[in-house]
């Protein structure tokens, strides 16, 4: 089997998509240092525990498996801890990219497919947003992913590091078979917030109700995991087909907003979801949502779970079943959600 190493393989859509590469026929390494993951995650290659600014761990991970690509996931991925801890976000998600990307040239490994954002985007111009639209990130999480797409370009005309990068919209569901899901700590994800809400978990607070949209609350272009799981596949696979650097959005092209998201979560669940509004937060667009016409043309993408019920009944499924192992319950979820 071809090897694919995949940093931050033990997270939510890493684990996904780890699953995804197995399902292909590759076997997928996870290097994760589990401080954000979930050791229960890695089911379908194996782990490595390591740290991504550990050089000589990578280094040797890269001599035993000898990975043909690389899929890196291993980033810190809250808005607002990123704007109240800036730094802790640039020396993880930029350093830690950096250390990576020498040990991928030591290695002579030239394929590279990396989990990028659309807060690259930061407020849009026009929507649906297109991949030659600006990117002017209006936070450091953002700011953090487009640097290491600009370091990604630079290793592609400086030494020939092909990369995919899949700036992904509102990731949403869990593994349709149950095995694998959102588990966060703490969670800001409207979907398993509104999810957690329902069981009897801490209420739902909603970040604006007057926004520029038909109920006043945030629009948003949710994708289900699984869908950017075989994204990640297609691109391996583009990569080692000899196709040349390229960026991708992944989203349905459709956007719902905070009260479709209850609305659903209801039918699902035949619970109505306790919540209450607060001001809006700074530096949220009303509306997100992605033109992915390039990935559908291009790549052969086509998302397989479209509809919102969906999404939210394959992340009920896996709520409940962890909740046999680690019931939620008040106090987990210490933030809210506006998308």
């Amino acid at each position: 089997m071809t090897a694919i190493l995949v940093t931050g393989g033990a997270g939510y859509i890493g684990s996904h998509a780890a699953k995804a590469l197995a399902r292909a026929g590759f076997l997928p390494v996870v290097f994760d240092n589990l401080s954000r993951g979930h050791e229960w995650a890695v089911k379908w290659g194996p782990l490595i525990k390591g740290d991504l600014h550990d050089a000589v761990a990578l280094d040797a991970a890269f001599a035993t498996y000898r990975p043909a690509a690389v899929v890196h996931f291993a980033a810190f991925a809250y808005v607002g801890e990123s704007i109240a801890d800036p730094l802790l976000y640039y020396h993880n998600n930029v350093a830690g990219t950096l250390t990576l990307l020498n040990a991928v040239r030591r290695a002579g490994c030239a394929s590279m497919v990396f989990s990028s954002t659309c807060a690259t985007y930061g407020i849009p111009q026009k929507i649906p947003i297109a991949e030659d639209a600006p990117q002017n990130p209006v936070n450091p999480y953002g700011a953090s992913k487009l640097m290491a797409e600009r370091m990604l370009a630079d290793a592609d005309a400086a030494c020939g590091l092909r990369s995919i990068c899949l700036r992904y919209f509102n990731a949403a569901g869990s593994d349709p078979d149950g095995e694998i899901g959102e588990a966060h700590d703490p969670e800001t994800h409207i979907v398993p917030l509104a999810l957690t809400a329902a069981a009897g978990g801490q209420r739902l607070r909603i970040f604006g109700n007057d926004y520029d949209t038909p109920d006043g609350t945030c629009i948003r272009d949710f994708i289900h995991v699984s869908d950017l799981a075989d994204a990640h596949v297609l691109a391996v696979q583009w990569l080692l087909a000899g196709g040349r650097s390229r960026a991708f959005n992944l989203g349905n092209g459709r956007g719902y907003s905070v009260l479709d998201i209850l609305g659903s979560v209801e039918r699902i669940t035949g619970i109505a979801v306790p919540h209450d509004r607060s001001p809006r937060r700074p530096g949220d667009p009303p509306v997100l949502v992605a033109d992915a016409g390039r990935a559908v043309a291009e790549l052969g993408w086509k998302p397989r779970f479209t509809t919102l019920d969906d999404q939210i009944a394959h992340a009920w499924r896996f709520m409940r079943n962890m909740a046999e192992r680690r019931p939620v319950g008040p106090g987990r979820n210490r933030a809210g959600a506006g998308v």
